[in-house]
């Protein structure tokens, strides 16, 4: 923990290739972030790349066993969305496959401008199988998506933030600091509101802006009665806009 973050950091020399093990691992980290009552994660590598994608040799040594590949990447994507907190991705070098599709289940993703991403599985026969085609098209829409995932090509970080699938690219030595600057302002405010709103996102993105107006009186009743409303009005009134001290409650 740095603080109210919780600094989740990939360590599986020499690629920080996704298996099952490592996914395991992960959804334990997020339990433990839940307990420890972060109110932001930080999901990096230390390792010169983020993440190289998917162990092909466990994949498919498990497949000539098995009649289906379940490494419950589907209960990884839903404990990120669900997590209450944001989770930023921190991403350096190489970023492809299911290390990029990691990326993609965070809230927001900051980017060295070295780092090359990209949905390569079509290089290896494959699509792209931890959620990356969905997520893709939300963020960019159908053709960008469609070139990616059919084209498998790598793509610079400043190509993918101006289609609005990175969120910030930085200079390469400002990577870790950019990311926690961007953290801790989450994590020091109002964590019962941006609970609610990515509840509220999700809704919008699974099932459309009617479901989403039609949800919003109930997702915000949490909000209208936190004390972090209640501080914030306080602040405001009496300080001005943008000093109030949230406390995550």
């Amino acid at each position: 923990m740095d603080g109210a973050v919780a600094v989740v950091t990939l360590g599986l020399a020499p690629y920080n290739l996704m298996d099952r093990a490592l996914n395991d691992e992960l959804m334990a980290t997020l339990d433990w972030a839940r307990e420890q009552r972060a109110r932001a994660v930080v999901l990096r590598s230390s390792l010169r790349h983020f993440s190289a994608g998917a162990n092909l040799d466990d994949m498919l040594a498990e497949m000539d066993q098995a009649d289906y590949l379940d490494w419950g990447f589907v209960q990884t994507l839903k404990a990120f969305t669900e997590f209450p907190a944001p989770i930023v991705a921190s991403v350096n070098g190489v970023c492809v496959g299911g290390g990029f599709e990691l990326a993609l289940a965070c809230d927001l993703i900051v980017a060295a401008e070295s780092a090359k991403i990209g949905s390569v599985e079509v290089t290896v026969g494959l699509q792209p199988l931890m959620g990356a085609i969905q997520r893709l098209t939300h963020r960019a829409g159908a053709a960008r998506a469609k070139e990616m995932v059919l084209l498998g090509r790598r793509y610079p970080a400043s190509t993918l933030e101006r289609w609005n699938i990175v969120n910030w690219t930085v200079e390469d030595e400002k990577l870790d600091a950019a990311t926690m600057v961007i953290a801790q302002e989450l994590a020091h405010g109002p964590t019962v509101a941006h609970a609610a709103s990515k509840r509220l996102v999700s809704v919008a993105v699974d099932q459309g802006v009617a479901a989403a107006d039609e949800a919003m009186i109930e997702i915000q009743q949490a909000v209208l009665r936190s004390a972090d409303f209640r501080t914030g009005v306080k602040s405001y009134r009496e300080n001005g806009i943008g000093v109030a001290q949230f406390e995550g409650a």
